[in-house]
């Protein structure tokens, strides 16, 4: 994998900032692959990622280097895109193939309603989900009778593209939060058999290899140019006037050198979240 530090340099560092698409493969975990990337930079460089992948999961990772482990909630918050394939006829206590298989027998003949808009989910048992400051899954390999709290989510296309025995695939657009494996074990006796993630935002599995620096990978904020002045004190975390159009929505603030900070509109202002020159 190629990997091309020359556009994530940040002008306050010699260490890189950005993200890195990375194509998770099978088997392996998402610390696992944080994990690589911080051997491949070396100490003294943050890396973490938006958003865990199941083992059993392949596709892409949003691999958060330096600064860019400030914006993970931003990165995170973006729409998915995911390819699965559900097998019919049998049930996972995990909602995935790594579970315990119970078969049934129950495969449907015809086609299948799939649910769109926004809907009530449970997350599985086994999630990452906390629950009183422990994940899920590890409260219920102990054993522990597990209840995850219900969340509302959004799916904007669920869509069947093939059907072979015991098996369909589908193509799912949803809202950041959303189990796709919730989503696969509504539909009756079936769980994920595989789940690829395709996009996330506007980013592709597709591109995995390219390291975006950090301004470029939060192009989807609008940009704030500031003068001089406004430029200083937002890099000191101080709010600065706000002309723009009246929206709750985070921006980017850039001047000459580049990005300064997130920042939230209020009151006419724009107070600073988060902060890229200290």
């Amino acid at each position: 994998m190629s990997l091309s530090r020359s556009s994530a340099v940040s002008s306050q560092s010699n260490l890189p900032d950005g993200i890195l698409l990375y194509d998770k493969p099978a088997g392996v975990t998402s610390h696992d692959v944080v994990a690589g990337v911080r051997r491949r930079f070396g100490r003294g460089v943050k890396v973490g990622h938006a958003g865990t992948l199941d083992p059993f999961a392949t596709g892409l990772l949003l691999v958060l280097v330096g600064r860019a482990t400030r914006v993970q909630r931003f990165l995170m918050a973006l729409p998915k895109r995911y390819e699965t394939v559900a097998r019919f006829g049998a049930v996972s206590d995990t909602g995935d193939c790594d579970g315990t298989i119970t078969e049934t027998g129950l495969v449907p003949s015809g086609a299948l309603k799939l649910p769109t808009g926004k809907l009530t989910q449970r997350p599985p048992a086994y999630s990452a989900v906390k629950i009183d400051g422990r994940r899920a899954y590890e409260r219920a390999r102990a054993g522990e009778a597990v209840e995850v709290p219900e969340r509302e989510v959004s799916v904007y296309r669920f869509d069947e593209l093939w059907r072979d025995g015991d098996r369909r695939g589908f193509v799912i657009e949803c809202s950041s939060g959303t189990y796709v494996r919730s989503l696969i074990m509504a539909l009756g006796d079936a769980y994920c058999l595989e789940l690829r993630r395709l996009a996330i935002g506007e980013f592709s599995v597709d591109d995995a290899g390219r390291f975006i620096g950090l301004n470029d990978a939060l192009s989807f904020l609008p940009a704030v140019q500031l003068e001089p002045d406004d430029a200083k004190r937002a890099g000191h975390g101080v709010s600065t006037p706000y002309r723009g159009q009246n929206s709750p929505d985070p921006v980017r603030l850039l001047d000459a050198d580049g990005l300064i900070a997130i920042a939230e509109p209020r009151d006419g202002m724009l107070k600073p979240i988060v902060g890229f020159r200290g």
